[in-house]
C-alpha cells in the first residue's frame, strides 16, 4: 500500500512539474509537426521522398489539336530583349518586409504595440491569450531580452512575471537594478508558443523588425541577452550559450542605423528558467550580472565626466 501510494505521489508530482514548465495543452491523436510551413491536412496521404529529392510532377497532357513536337524558337528580329520583371517577394518576406514598415513608423512605445497588434504575420498572435509587449523603465539604462512568454506571461501581459522573473527580479535588485528605475525587460516574440515549444525560425523572423526598433526607441546603454534563443538571434552567432555568455559583444540593427545609433555594448547569459533546473550554474550567471552592473558604473562615470 505504501509503494502504490508513494508512486502516486511521484506521478502527481511529475504532473505539477509539467503544468508549472507549460505543458498544458491538450494531448492529440497523433503527432504535429510545428516546425512544418503547412499543417498537414487530415485525411491526405503523406508523400514519399528521398533526401535532397524533390517530388516530380507529372507530365502535363498536351490541348487537343496540339503537337508533341517542340516548338522551334523565333527568329532574332535584333531587338534586345526586355528587362526581367523583378522578383516576387516569397511570403516570409513579405511578411517580414511588412513588419519592418510598421516598425519603422513607430515614434514611440505606444505606437510599437499598436503596430505589433494589429500585425498579422505571426500565427501565434491567434493561439497566445495576451500580447506580451514589454516592461520597466522606458528610459532605463540595461535592456534584457529573453526567448518568448511563458504560461504565466502569457495571461498577465507582462514579461517574467512567473518563477523566473522572480529570480531574475531578486539577482537584479541585489545589485541596485530594477525595473522601476534603470531596467526595461522584453523577449524575441511578443506571444507565447503553445505548449512552450521552441520559437521556430520563421516565428522569429516575423517579429524581428519590432524588436530591432523596440531597442532602438528604449537606447539601452547595456544590452542583456537571457539564454540561447535571444543570444544567438541578436549576434548573428550558432554557437550555445555556454560559448556566447560571459563575454561582450558590439549589437547593431537596421533599426539602429537609420536612428543613427552608435552599437550597444551586449551580454549574453543563461536564462532565469534554466536556473531554476539547473542551480549550479546560478554562480556564472551571477557573474555575468555583476560584469554588467560593473560596465554600467563605468560607463556611467566616462559620461559624467
Amino acid at each position: 500500500m505504501t509503494a502504490t501510494h508513494d508512486a502516486r505521489q511521484e506521478l502527481a508530482a511529475a504532473l505539477r512539474w509539467q503544468v508549472e514548465a507549460g505543458a498544458d495543452e491538450a494531448i492529440l491523436e497523433a503527432p504535429i509537426d510545428h516546425f512544418a510551413a503547412t499543417p498537414p491536412t487530415p485525411g491526405a496521404k503523406p508523400v514519399t521522398e528521398t533526401a535532397n529529392e524533390a517530388p516530380i510532377a507529372p507530365p502535363a497532357e498536351a490541348a487537343p489539336g496540339q503537337s508533341d513536337t517542340p516548338t522551334p524558337p523565333a527568329a532574332s528580329s535584333g531587338t534586345p530583349p526586355a528587362s526581367p520583371a523583378p522578383p516576387r517577394l516569397e511570403p516570409a518576406d513579405a511578411v517580414n518586409e511588412t513588419a519592418r514598415d510598421l516598425a519603422g513608423g513607430c515614434e514611440d512605445l505606444a505606437a510599437l504595440k499598436t503596430a505589433l497588434a494589429t500585425f498579422d504575420g505571426c500565427a501565434l498572435k491567434s493561439t497566445a491569450t495576451n500580447l506580451v509587449f514589454g516592461t520597466g523603465a522606458a528610459t532605463a539604462d540595461i535592456m534584457l531580452v529573453g526567448e518568448a512568454p511563458g504560461r504565466d506571461e502569457d495571461r498577465d501581459g507582462t514579461p517574467f512575471v512567473g518563477a523566473s522573473g522572480q529570480l531574475l527580479d531578486g539577482m537584479l535588485e541585489f545589485l541596485d537594478l530594477g525595473r522601476e528605475t534603470n531596467v526595461y525587460i522584453t523577449n524575441i516574440l511578443p506571444w507565447r508558443p503553445p505548449g512552450n515549444r521552441q520559437p521556430t525560425g520563421a516565428e522569429i523572423a516575423a517579429c524581428l523588425p519590432f524588436l530591432e526598433r523596440h531597442i532602438a526607441l528604449i537606447a539601452p546603454r547595456l544590452l542583456v541577452f537571457l539564454g540561447g534563443t535571444s543570444a544567438k538571434t541578436l549576434l548573428n552567432r550558432t554557437e550555445g550559450i555556454t560559448r556566447l555568455r560571459g563575454r561582450w559583444y558590439d549589437y547593431a540593427s537596421p533599426a539602429m542605423e537609420t536612428a543613427g545609433m552608435a552599437p550597444i555594448p551586449a551580454m549574453a547569459t543563461l536564462h532565469p528558467a534554466y536556473l531554476l533546473r539547473q542551480p549550479a550554474q546560478k554562480r556564472a550567471a551571477w557573474l555575468d550580472l555583476i560584469a554588467v552592473r560593473e560596465k554600467l558604473d563605468e560607463i556611467t562615470a566616462v559620461r559624467e565626466h
